[in-house]
């Protein structure tokens, strides 16, 4: 493909087209094609989910991994109980687009045997950490390519009129080629909410539900989809953190169109080495916990010239340092250190009201284009106030025309006016409990090295995008988004040509 095709490509707005010429071009360098066009799985989800009598775990079949990513010929452990002790299969998924059906299955082990493993006693700081023998022992395959994975356990009966059971454990495979785009999965947030084993997480310590005294390890299953009291009510997520409602629409239509799109986890971004091979650095759903080092991380992408596209709400929120286990593997503890915003409202009273806090961050809005405010969460329709922005480009809209229900479940509020250059490209209210009125605002800004820096100010971005299987539309404060959206399509894919036209 000769250069001026390309660029008339990436000009003329046909993102889909072009990203899978290019792919096709790259051959290797952009797996996702490829992988994409090998069959999908047709039974890839839970079918029989039971949870126990808190609606926390399922003490019948549960697990987790030793690691949160892991490269191409690296291992993982996994680490499963199952009460009562039974035989069961372990089956690996790779989440993508696959035709529609979602995913693709790329393991199958033979059958494994698991018995009941100790629920932790609260350590210091509450933290509930297991410490459990190790079922079985992944070494990722050569040919696996980044994404998220998933393994179903399903127990095997022992007699006719047993019923199986089943559950979810989770691992991002990542890798260290150049990328267009990179996928940064909001597993500390995942983490945070997990309120695995009896309404344990980082929101439930007797001292209160905002302060610094809870931590929680990922050296533990995640029990049922941690938001399902108000948000999902979804039971076949047990097992994958939060992927499946707030992320995978954007990874499914991104493979869907073919984006040469690479995935990690929020620990993988401790140092910027990984986004510095990408184009664009995206932050999905819900990402509220970071590590300071890795708001730094993003700071050094930004400076560098890598473009940020914030898909997500609530972004940038709680200061979480990552810390090790008790084995001494790296990054497995978090606890909500202090408030980002720097010397802004939300970060003082956040310190007034639930401190005070070991660990303080910088303001937020400064790197994102909006901040955090209180309240921080509620519902409503995503308003256009810049219709003349490029980014609105073929969509239509005009100035007020509204996307119902895409602002949720949080948002960002103030815009960070003081940036040179900010646009309030979207504004409007949300509100809390149907009642309480906040204002939203979405961003743009440049950056120093003409890249951008793109806010959607909304958990709920990605649910405009796709309805992939094994996805149930969240809602929350009385109000919902109505799934896929051909505006929020559009909007999406100007913002990823525009990364695409770019020639760092």
């Amino acid at each position: 493909m000769t250069m001026d095709r390309r660029r008339f490509l990436l000009a003329s707005g046909a993102g889909a087209l072009a990203a899978n010429l290019l792919g096709a071009e790259a051959g290797a360098s952009n797996p996702i094609v490829a992988e994409n066009a090998k069959e999908g799985a047709r039974d890839w989800q839970l079918t029989r989910v039971r949870a126990d009598g808190g609606n926390y775990r399922s003490p019948w079949i549960e697990g987790y991994c030793s690691r949160q990513s892991v490269r191409a010929g690296e291992s993982v452990d996994i680490m499963v109980s199952a009460k009562p002790a039974r035989k069961f299969r372990l089956e690996f998924f790779r989440l993508g687009y696959y035709g529609g059906r979602g995913a693709r299955k790329v393991l199958e082990l033979p059958t494994l045997a698991a018995a009941p493993q100790p629920t932790p006693k609260p350590g210091e700081k509450n933290l509930h950490e297991c410490r459990w023998a190790v079922t079985h022992t992944l070494t990722i395959p050569a040919d696996w390519v980044s994404g998220v994975y998933l393994g179903r356990m399903t127990t095997i009966p022992e007699e006719a009129d047993e019923a199986y059971w089943q559950s979810y454990v989770t691992f991002i495979v990542k890798d260290d080629r150049p990328a267009d785009f990179l996928f940064q999965c909001s597993d500390n947030t995942w983490q945070a909410y997990n309120r695995w084993p009896d309404n344990y997480s980082i929101y439930t310590h007797p001292k209160g539900t905002q302060g610094p005294w809870a931590q929680v390890s990922f050296d533990r299953p995640y029990g049922r989809e941690s938001q399902f009291a108000g948000i999902v009510n979804d039971p076949l997520t047990m097992g994958s953190g939060e992927f499946l409602p707030f992320e995978f629409p954007l990874a499914y239509w991104m493979e869907q169109h073919g984006y040469d799109v690479t995935y990690c986890s929020n620990a993988d971004l401790l140092t910027p080495d990984r986004g510095l091979k990408c184009k664009a650095f995206l932050s999905v759903g819900h990402d509220e916990y970071w590590d300071l080092r890795a708001f730094r991380s993003v700071e050094a992408l930004r400076d560098a010239g890598v473009d940020l596209l914030f898909f997500s709400g609530n972004t940038i929120c709680w200061v979480t340092p990552m810390t090790p286990n008790a084995d001494g593997r790296e990054n497995r503890r978090i606890f909500r250190g202090g408030p980002y915003g720097g010397e802004n409202d939300y970060a003082k009273n956040r310190e007034q009201n639930h401190g005070p806090f070991p660990e303080h961050g910088p303001d937020e809005g400064l790197l994102m284009g909006a901040r955090n405010v209180e309240p921080v969460n509620g519902g409503g329709d995503w308003i256009c106030a810049l219709p003349d922005h490029w980014i609105f480009e073929g969509t239509g809209m005009k100035k007020g025309d509204a996307i119902p229900g895409l602002i949720g479940w949080e948002y960002h509020g103030q815009p960070a006016t003081e940036l040179p250059g900010l646009e309030v490209v979207g504004a409007g209210t949300a509100w809390q409990g149907g009642t309480r009125p906040q204002r939203w605002t979405a961003t743009v800004h440049p950056g120093p090295k003409g890249n951008f820096v793109f806010n959607a100010s909304s958990i709920f971005w990605a649910q405009g995008l796709s309805t992939p299987p094994g996805h149930i539309l969240p809602w929350s404060h009385w109000s919902r988004p109505h799934g896929p959206d051909d505006r929020v399509q559009r909007i999406t894919r100007n913002l990823f040509d525009r990364v695409l036209r770019r020639a760092r």
